[in-house]
C-alpha cells in the first residue's frame, strides 16, 4: 500500500497554499491512503481556556465545508479528525473518507489534556474508551489520536487483533518532537504495525510538524520537515503480519496472563459508542 503523511499549517489562514501543494503531491505519487493532522481544517480551539459556543459552531461548519474537498487528494482513503456535536456532546472524532462512501466516523478521542495551551477537557467530552480495529479496503488499522499515543495498553490489543497500521493524527509542539517520535517507534514495535503520524506545524513552534512513517521493526522510513512537508512510501503489509510472530510480540502472545481482546469488526468503518465524561 502507498501511504502519505504530512505536516499542515497550524493557522488556518496559511492552509490554502499548503493544501494545494499536498493535493499536487498525492496526485503525483498516486497515494492510496493519506493521513491528515489532528483537526487539520480547523482553528485550534483547545488553545482557549473557556468554551465558546459561537467559536465551536464556526470551526465545525468550516470543517464540514473542507471535508467536501478531500476528493481533491485523489486518494482511495483519507483519515483525520474533526469537531462533531453528537447527542449534546462535543467530540474530537476520527473519520475515514473513501471515494465510494464519503466520510464515516471511526472513534472519538478519549484521553484529553487539560493545561495551558491544551484545554481539551474544556472543549471536548470524552469519546470512545475502546480502541478497535477498522478497515480501509485491504488494510486493518487502529487510531490513537495525539495524546492517545501514550496509551501503551492499546498496543498489545492491536497486535492481537492483527492490525497493520497505527494511525496517529497529532497537534504536538516542536519542543516535544523527540519524545513523540520515540513513542511512534515504541508503538510500531510493540503493536507490530506500521506507525503513521501527521502533525500540524507553526513557525512559533506551537506545533512542530515531523510527521512520520515507521515500520514494524522500528525503522523510521520517512519524517516530514519544512523542506519536505509531505512524505509518501510504499509499505509491505506482509511485514506487519510477520511482526506479530517476531520479538517482542510473540513473547506476550504466548503468555498465559495476556489480556483478553475483542474480535476485529468486519465493516469498513464502525460507529463507536461514546463514554460519558
Amino acid at each position: 500500500m502507498r501511504v502519505t503523511v504530512c505536516e499542515l499549517p497550524h493557522r488556518t489562514h496559511d492552509l490554502a497554499a499548503a493544501w494545494t501543494a499536498l493535493t499536487q503531491h498525492t496526485i503525483a505519487h498516486n497515494s492510496q491512503l493519506v493521513l491528515l493532522p489532528e483537526f487539520a481544517m480547523a482553528e485550534p480551539v483547545w488553545e482557549f481556556e473557556n468554551f465558546d459556543a459561537v467559536r465551536w459552531t464556526a470551526v465545525e461548519t468550516l470543517h464540514d465545508v473542507q471535508l467536501r474537498r478531500l476528493h481533491e487528494l485523489r486518494a482511495e482513503y483519507v483519515v483525520g479528525t474533526r469537531p462533531v456535536r453528537a447527542d449534546g456532546r462535543s467530540l474530537n472524532q476520527a473519520y475515514l473518507w473513501s471515494a465510494t462512501a464519503g466520510v464515516r466516523p471511526l472513534r472519538s478521542k478519549y484521553y484529553l489534556p487539560q493545561e495551558p495551551g491544551s484545554w481539551e477537557a474544556t472543549w471536548f467530552d470524552r469519546g470512545d474508551r475502546e480502541f478497535p480495529a477498522f478497515r480501509a479496503g485491504p488494510v486493518s488499522f487502529g487510531v490513537n489520536i495525539c495524546t492517545e499515543l501514550w496509551a501503551l495498553e492499546t498496543y498489545a490489543r492491536y497486535a492481537a487483533l492483527g492490525v497493520e497500521l497505527l494511525l496517529s493524527p497529532r497537534a504536538t509542539a516542536l519542543a516535544t518532537t523527540t519524545k513523540w517520535l520515540a513513542m511512534g517507534v515504541v508503538a510500531a514495535v510493540r503493536s507490530g504495525t506500521f506507525s503513521l503520524s501527521s502533525n500540524r506545524v507553526d513557525r512559533t513552534g506551537a506545533c512542530g510538524g515531523s510527521g512520520w512513517i515507521i515500520d514494524p521493526a522500528g525503522e523510521v522510513l520517512a519524517i516530514t520537515s519544512p523542506a519536505e512537508p509531505f512524505a509518501t512510501r510504499d509499505i509491505d503489509l506482509k511485514k506487519a503480519h510477520a511482526a506479530k510472530d517476531d520479538y517482542p510480540n510473540y513473547v506476550f502472545a504466548e503468555a498465559d496472563d495476556r489480556p483478553a481482546v475483542a474480535a476485529a469488526p468486519e465493516p469498513e468503518w464502525r460507529h463507536g459508542s461514546a463514554a460519558t465524561r
